[in-house]
């Protein structure tokens, strides 16, 4: 009689709270924490949540009504607080905990012991914001990347190999050439999903096998507030979101699940149009998020920097044993010098077992048999760690620059405007930025001359270029790739052509130095003054970057081209820039000075100069 009573009174207090609870809904339906949970966006008048495909939604329009996929939660969650079935419960441990605190305190917490053997496991305390470097050779990672590590509780340096990394990707075609992925990924025709794997894994994958540095950034995050974004990750499991590359990337949904832990953050609200990854490390530092970074640097990095410690000889040499041409122990050598050539003949021809593809069947046995010697060589290591950048990447430049300026041609004389979309060039400040690399998009100029007379000076939808150095170690390739309109000379007066540019050749000397390269170059051009529809243009294209300070640089540049069209012999092109980053003023603000002079023919010649003042936003 009494269990009888005390269990009328339960389900009386539980209907009474329920209902107490649901004149609330309109208002808990719009609270900052639900909206997130949901990754719901203002659409108009109403909402609509990013997640596209997969089990997420309770209620049959949760995808646009926040508030119907709320009453639907409070609904199935009450229900099985009655029934004892638990498992909408642990399917959503966020929206669980979070309803506990808006009312629904009386809710018994269930074990779910799938979900907690899953956080056993992963063992949570703390996360790392990791941001690998920019990779040239891969549209989606041209800008780079972030993802986070969730760092155990008895986490040491030795032992972050062995964490978990959670990770944001499109789920692509392995079919599809570079540039299907680049549109397919523009348009957002890639299914994308969260996954957590062990973090070695994506070490392996940015540090060896495409050779990008890391960077790791500890988030100020309690224990607590981890626990949260993990339990929203478990609802995360089978939901699918559709992948752009300027905006709904790996950064921006990163930060969408970063936001969760504070009802004031709302770092996406930030990327309306694109989230560059520098841009959204930058928004959580100023949110006070990062602590001082660790480096982790690439693979390549490291020989790089080992080889800087030795004689081309010596290279040589380490280059033959690591093929077996060479027996370092038949010579008569100092251990010193046999110590140095069997670490670099060891990491060299470990660098190409990742990089390269080797049989592991083949190149194990190699590897084992170079450690064994190095053993028995009595000599400590030769060469030192290879040194921090003196940047990371929140001390770079903000992506989107604007700028005004004065130019003169001929006699013609104007006041300029330009703005860039993105994001890094030559010239910009190269601190926090891969060295010898250059993407830009959207970048535009704008002329008023003497005569108030508007006209578009240049627009570049696209201006990438990749000048990695050949050396003893590595042959590698430098291009680079334009597309968009700018004004060639005529003969009575200027005219706008709309082209692609490209070019595949050789860079050389330090992008930190002195920098140099030749590329040959091929375009095809459209203009009103041509007797063709399109001109083909076939010639070279070289260059010399020389980097004083990360305030001072100059770029010298040349081309010539020949051309198909009858109305057109060649276009030619040489200039001068030099650009003075100023030191940032109070609050950050980042400002730079550019010069250029140049020569233009196209029909006809023209020479030309340019100064601008130079804002990065």
């Amino acid at each position: 009689m009494l269990r009888s009573a005390i269990y009328t009174l339960s389900a009386l207090l539980l209907a009474c709270a329920s209902s107490y609870a649901s004149e609330d809904l309109s208002t808990l339906a719009v609270a900052p924490t639900w909206l997130k949970l949901g990754h719901y966006l203002k659409q108009g008048e109403g909402w609509q949540s990013q997640i596209d495909h997969g089990r997420f939604f309770l209620a049959a329009n949760g995808k646009r009504d926040p508030k119907a996929e709320l009453a639907a939660t409070v609904a199935a969650l009450s229900r099985e607080q009655h029934s004892g079935d638990f498992s909408l419960t642990c399917l959503y441990p966020a929206r669980f905990q979070w309803l506990q605190t808006q009312g629904y305190a009386h809710w018994q917490t269930p074990a779910c012991p799938e979900r907690d053997q899953w956080l056993a496991i992963i063992d949570p305390a703390a996360m790392t914001l990791v941001f690998p470097t920019a990779f040239m050779n891969n549209p989606s990672s041209m800008f780079g990347h972030t993802l986070l590590r969730v760092d155990a509780k008895d986490q040491t340096r030795h032992r972050e190999l062995v964490a978990f990394a959670i990770n944001f990707a499109a789920n692509a075609n392995e079919a599809d050439n570079a540039m299907l992925y680049a549109y397919r990924g523009l348009v957002g025709d890639y299914p994308a999903a969260f996954s957590l794997m062990p973090y070695y894994r994506k070490v392996r994958e940015y540090n060896d096998y495409e050779s990008r540095d890391i960077w790791e950034y500890r988030l100020n995050l309690s224990e607590a507030e981890v626990h949260f974004i993990l339990m929203h990750l478990w609802e995360l499991q089978d939901a699918s979101f559709e992948y752009y590359f300027l905006d709904e990337n790996c950064s921006y949904q990163l930060l969408s699940i970063l936001q969760l832990a504070r009802d004031e953050w709302q770092f996406t609200q930030a990327f309306p149009l694109h989230a560059i990854p520098a841009d959204t490390v930058n928004i959580l530092a100023e949110a006070g998020l990062l602590q001082a970074p660790q480096y982790r640097p690439a693979f390549g990095t490291r020989l790089n920097h080992y080889a800087s410690q030795m004689s081309a000889s010596d290279v040589e040499q380490a280059l033959a044993i690591s093929r077996d041409e060479l027996d370092v122990e038949g010579g008569n050598l100092p251990a010193e010098q046999q110590a140095k050539l069997l670490e670099m003949a060891y990491e060299m021809l470990n660098f190409r077992f990742y990089h390269d593809g080797l049989e592991r069947a083949t190149t194990a046995p190699k590897l084992s048999a170079l450690l064994h010697q190095r053993s028995r060589v009595n000599a400590p290591s030769p060469f030192t760690e290879v040194p921090v950048p003196d940047g990371s990447p929140i001390e770079g430049h903000a992506s989107m620059r604007t700028g005004v300026g004065v130019s003169r041609e001929g006699e013609t004389q104007a006041l300029t405007w330009q703005w860039r979309g993105a994001y890094h060039d030559l010239l910009d400040n190269p601190l926090g930025f891969v060295p010898g690399a250059q993407i830009s998009f959207l970048d535009l100029e704008l002329a008023l001359d003497d005569d108030a007379q508007l006209r578009l000076n240049r627009l570049y939808l696209l201006d990438a270029m990749s000048l990695a150095p050949s050396n003893i170690l590595f042959d590698s390739w430098a291009w680079n790739l334009r597309l968009g309109s700018d004004r060639q000379t005529l003969n009575d007066g200027r005219q706008n052509r709309y082209f692609v540019q490209g070019g595949v050749g050789k860079a050389f000397g330090d992008p930190r130095g002195v920098h140099s390269y030749l590329l040959a170059s091929g375009e095809l051009n459209a203009a009103p003054v041509l007797a063709s529809a399109l001109s083909v243009g076939l010639g070279a294209e070289a260059g010399l970057v020389l980097e004083q300070s990360n305030l001072d640089k100059w770029w010298l540049s040349a081309q010539y081209l020949w051309q198909s069209d009858k109305a057109i012999e060649a276009r030619s092109a040489v200039s001068l820039k030099w650009q003075l980053n100023l030191l940032p003023l109070a609050g950050g603000q980042q400002w730079a000075l550019r010069t250029e002079v140049g020569y233009q023919q196209w029909q006809d010649s023209q020479a030309y100069a340019k100064l601008n003042l130079l804002w990065y936003y």
